[in-house]
C-alpha cells in the first residue's frame, strides 16, 4: 500500500469512527431536547419506557466507546495516526501527486487540470505543527474530563459505586462535548479538502449547538454535518409523529 492509499484509507476511517460518536451524541441529545419541549413526546416515549431507555443508554454508550477510538493514543487508528501519516509525507499532498488524483484513469489530462493545480495549496510545515496543536488541545480535554468515562465506566467496568460515578460525569459538559465533536468534524474536513481539492488546512467553525440547530435549520444544500442532519430530522420526525 502506498503512503498515499494508506492515508486515504485512515482518513475514511477516522471519519467513520468521528460521524457514528457524532450520531449517537446528537442523536442523544436531541430526544432530550424533543421530549423536554413537547410533553406529548414523554407521554409516549412513557408507553414504552423500556425500549426508550436502552436506546439512550445504547447511545450514550456508543458516543464514549467512538470517542475514546478517536482519541485514545492505544487506539490503532486515532486521529494522530491520520495527521502523522500527512505530516511525515506532505508529498502526497503535492500539485503533481494532486493532478493525477484529479485526472484519474482518464488516458489524458482534461483541459482544465492545468490551471486547477496551478491554484494547489501545498501544506508547509506550519500548517500540520498548527494541527497538531489543534490535536493536543482537545485531548487533553478528552484525558481530563471524559476518558475515565470510557475506560473506567463503559469499557471495562472498573467503577460501579454509584457516587464515584456520578463523580465523573460531574466533569462533563455538555457544550464542551458538543464542540469536542464539531472539532472532529472541522478536522476531517480540512485533511479531505487538502487531499481531494488541494486547499489550504483550515479549520471552519461548525454550528454545534443543538438548540441553534433545532431553532435555525439550515437548508439542505448548507448542511454542514452529520449532526446537522440527524438533529433535524430526528426534530421533524418527531415533531410530525
Amino acid at each position: 500500500m502506498t503512503f498515499e492509499h494508506e492515508f486515504e484509507r485512515e482518513l475514511n476511517l477516522f471519519r467513520t469512527e468521528t460521524e457514528s460518536g457524532t450520531q449517537f451524541f446528537y442523536a442523544y441529545l436531541t430526544l432530550h431536547a424533543v421530549a423536554a419541549d413537547d410533553k406529548s413526546v414523554v407521554r409516549a416515549m412513557n408507553r414504552t419506557p423500556l425500549f426508550w431507555n436502552t436506546s439512550l443508554g445504547a447511545m450514550q454508550t456508543a458516543t464514549f466507546i467512538a470517542l475514546g477510538r478517536v482519541f485514545d493514543q492505544q487506539s490503532p487508528h486515532n486521529i494522530d495516526r491520520v495527521l502523522r501519516i500527512a505530516q511525515d509525507h506532505p508529498d502526497i499532498f503535492s500539485k503533481a501527486s494532486l493532478a493525477v488524483r484529479k485526472q484519474g484513469t482518464a488516458g489524458t489530462a482534461p483541459e482544465w487540470l492545468a490551471d486547477y493545480v496551478a491554484t494547489v495549496y501545498e501544506p508547509t510545515p506550519d500548517d500540520f505543527r498548527r494541527l497538531r496543536y489543534h490535536v493536543k488541545k482537545r485531548r487533553n480535554i478528552y484525558e481530563s474530563n471524559y476518558r475515565d468515562i470510557r475506560r473506567k465506566v463503559f469499557a471495562h467496568k472498573e467503577i460501579t459505586e454509584p457516587t464515584k460515578v456520578s463523580a465523573l460525569f460531574q466533569k462533563t459538559n455538555i457544550r464542551e462535548l458538543q464542540k469536542l465533536f464539531a472539532f472532529l468534524g472541522a478536522f476531517h474536513e480540512a485533511l479531505w479538502q487538502m487531499f481531494f481539492n488541494g486547499l489550504k488546512p483550515l479549520l471552519q467553525p461548525l454550528r454545534y449547538s443543538v438548540a441553534r440547530i433545532r431553532d435555525l435549520p439550515s437548508p439542505a444544500a448548507r448542511q454542514r454535518g452529520v449532526h446537522e442532519r440527524i438533529v433535524q430530522y430526528q426534530s421533524e420526525r418527531e415533531c410530525a409523529g
